[in-house]
């Protein structure tokens, strides 16, 4: 009798046991792979999804792409070419030089100027109400500046010529700021020849333009 009873309490304690055992390492893990895989389900969903607005995306990128280098491409034209500012330098000399002579211009002179440098934007903010000295460098207090803008150079030539009369020079002064790339007459100085006869011009012509460099 013992022993029966013993079996009638034992028995529906093992299956409550291996109940409790299938739920732990059964179910529980079987529940907890599942959420891990739910997981990561969704994690390569959204991943897909940002592939796919990217690749949506792609004939716009590519249209603004070629866009910008269309507009550097015009920026560039705006300027005088040259594998070093040398070259430039004579490129710009041959320009002017060619105006000059098919206006019937007779050049005496030519030389190349000062390589200087030229930095565009703003100028720097005044240094406690004072003007910024020259060759003095503005920045703020512990701080650096975190990009240096980019420096172009001005390239200048200089030319001494006689103009037949003042008709020519207006000519060639005309093709000189109308060209491109974009030319400008930093100086210009003329006079005439004989007062008796005064037609003939004696011409000084600085002019400048600018170089990105390579």
């Amino acid at each position: 009798m013992k022993k029966n009873r013993v079996l009638y309490i034992a028995i529906p304690i093992l299956f409550i046991l291996a109940g409790l055992v299938f739920y732990e390492y059964g179910y529980l893990r079987i529940k907890t792979e599942e959420a891990v895989i739910r997981e990561e389900q969704e994690s390569k969903a959204k991943t897909l999804e940002k592939y796919l607005s990217v690749i949506a995306e792609r004939p716009d990128l590519e249209k603004r792409l070629a866009a910008l280098k269309e507009q550097r491409k015009s920026e560039n034209a705006k300027m005088v070419e040259g594998e070093t500012f040398s070259l430039a330098a004579a490129a710009l000399q041959d320009m002017v030089k060619s105006i000059i002579v098919s206006r019937n211009g007779v050049i005496s002179s030519e030389r190349m100027g000062k390589e200087e440098e030229f930095t565009p934007g703003p100028p720097d903010p005044p240094r406690d109400g004072l003007p910024k000295q020259k060759g003095e460098r503005t920045s703020l207090p512990g701080k650096e500046k975190k990009e240096e803008k980019k420096r172009f150079r001005i390239v200048q030539v200089s030319f001494d010529f006689t103009a037949p009369d003042i008709g020519v020079l207006r000519d060639i002064v005309f093709f000189i700021e109308t060209k491109t790339p974009y030319l400008v007459i930093k100086e210009l100085d003329a006079r005439v020849r004989n007062f008796r006869d005064p037609r003939e011009l004696m011409v000084r012509l600085d002019v400048t333009a600018l170089y990105g460099g390579r």
